[in-house]
C-alpha cells in the first residue's frame, strides 16, 4: 500500500467570482509552501435525552468548519493575490511612483478555491470559499522570511474541478534576513535590529443560517496589525517610547537576489511594552510589542508596496 508524504503534495488556487463557486475549466496558480493545514471538520451535536439505561441517544454533525494555515518562504510575486485578499484592499499601480504598486487595507472580501493535490495517491482535496482571516510575517537573522495565511472557507469537496490546468510556479528567490534590507524607526535608519514579528487579523468569522450546514458568507470585523520589534539594547531611545507613550512609525524593505522588493509600513503605532530582560551574560536584547493605529495621512494603518527589478 502507497502512503501519501508531503514531499508529492501539491497545491494551487483560483479567485472565485461568486463566493463558494469555483469557476468553470479554471487555471489554477501553484501555491509555494512549506506547509498546509487546511482540512474541514464539524461540529458536534450530541443528544441531551435522559434514558434509564443511562445510554445516549443520538449523535449528529453539526456545522461545517473550513479553516487552517498555508505557511511559505516569502518571495516577490508569488503571494500577490494572496496579500491583496489578506488586506482586503488592492494593489494601486504606479503609487505613489511609477514602477512602484502600493497595496493599503481595504474593506474587499476575496475568495478563492485552493486545491490540494496529493499525487502519490491521486487524491484531491478541494476548497471553496476560502478568504483569509490573517496572516503574519516573521524576519530573523540568518533566516529566510516567512509568512503565514490564516484561512477560513465554505466547503470541501474530493472531486478535482473539470478542465482544471495549472500555471507555471513562481521561481523567485525567497527573502531572507541576511540580504540587502533595510528598517526604519520613526523615520530614521535603525541599526541593531535583530527580528521582526507583524501580524494582521481582520476579525472574520462565519455567518451561518438555518437550513443550511455551511456558511452563507464571512463577516469581517477590524483589521488589527501587531507584532514585535527586537533591537540589541543600546540605549534608551525605543524604551523611552513605551514609557512616554510617545507615537511613531515602522517601515522594513526586503530585498532579494535580483533586486525586488517589497517595504512593510506601519505609518502609526504605539509601543505596548519594552523590556531589557538579562538572561545571562551575553548582549541584551529589547523587545517592544506594538499596536498599529489608524494613520490620517496616508489613510490606512499599514501598507505594502512592490517594486520589481
Amino acid at each position: 500500500m502507497t502512503n501519501s508524504t508531503g514531499a508529492q503534495h501539491e497545491a494551487d488556487y483560483i479567485a472565485e467570482v461568486t463566493f463558494g463557486t469555483t469557476p468553470a475549466t479554471p487555471t489554477m496558480t501553484p501555491i509555494r509552501h512549506n506547509s498546509m493545514s487546511l482540512a474541514l471538520t464539524k461540529d458536534s451535536l450530541q443528544s441531551d435525552e435522559v434514558r434509564a439505561d443511562r445510554q445516549i441517544a443520538d449523535f449528529r454533525h453539526g456545522n461545517i468548519q473550513v479553516g487552517g494555515d498555508i505557511s511559505a518562504e516569502l518571495s516577490y510575486g508569488a503571494f500577490d493575490d494572496f496579500l491583496e485578499a489578506a488586506l482586503g484592499g488592492t494593489w494601486d499601480v504606479g503609487v505613489p511612483i511609477a514602477g512602484t504598486d502600493q497595496l493599503k487595507v481595504g474593506e474587499t472580501l476575496t475568495s478563492f478555491t485552493i486545491r490540494r493535490h496529493f499525487s502519490d495517491i491521486s487524491a484531491y482535496e478541494v476548497f471553496t470559499g476560502v478568504r483569509f482571516s490573517g496572516l503574519s510575517l516573521s524576519v530573523q537573522p540568518n533566516q529566510i522570511s516567512t509568512l503565514t495565511l490564516s484561512c477560513m472557507g465554505k466547503d470541501k469537496s474530493t472531486t478535482s474541478p473539470a478542465g482544471a490546468t495549472r500555471s507555471a510556479v513562481s521561481t523567485n528567490t525567497p527573502f531572507s534576513g541576511h540580504e540587502a534590507g533595510t528598517i526604519k524607526e520613526g523615520g530614521i535608519t535603525y541599526a541593531g535590529i535583530t527580528g521582526l514579528e507583524l501580524s494582521l487579523s481582520n476579525g472574520l468569522d462565519n455567518a451561518f443560517e438555518l437550513g443550511s450546514t455551511t456558511t452563507g458568507d464571512h463577516i469581517i470585523g477590524r483589521s488589527n496589525v501587531t507584532g514585535t520589534v527586537t533591537a540589541y539594547f543600546a540605549s534608551a531611545t525605543l524604551l523611552n517610547k513605551f514609557i512616554n507613550e510617545t507615537e511613531s512609525s515602522l517601515e522594513y524593505t526586503m530585498t532579494d537576489v535580483d533586486g525586488n522588493t517589497l517595504r512593510f509600513v506601519i505609518p502609526r503605532l504605539k509601543y505596548t511594552g519594552g523590556q531589557p530582560d538579562v538572561s545571562g551574560e551575553g548582549a541584551i536584547t529589547l523587545s517592544m510589542p506594538f499596536q498599529a493605529l489608524y494613520d490620517t495621512t496616508t489613510a490606512t494603518n499599514f501598507y505594502i508596496e512592490r517594486n520589481p527589478v
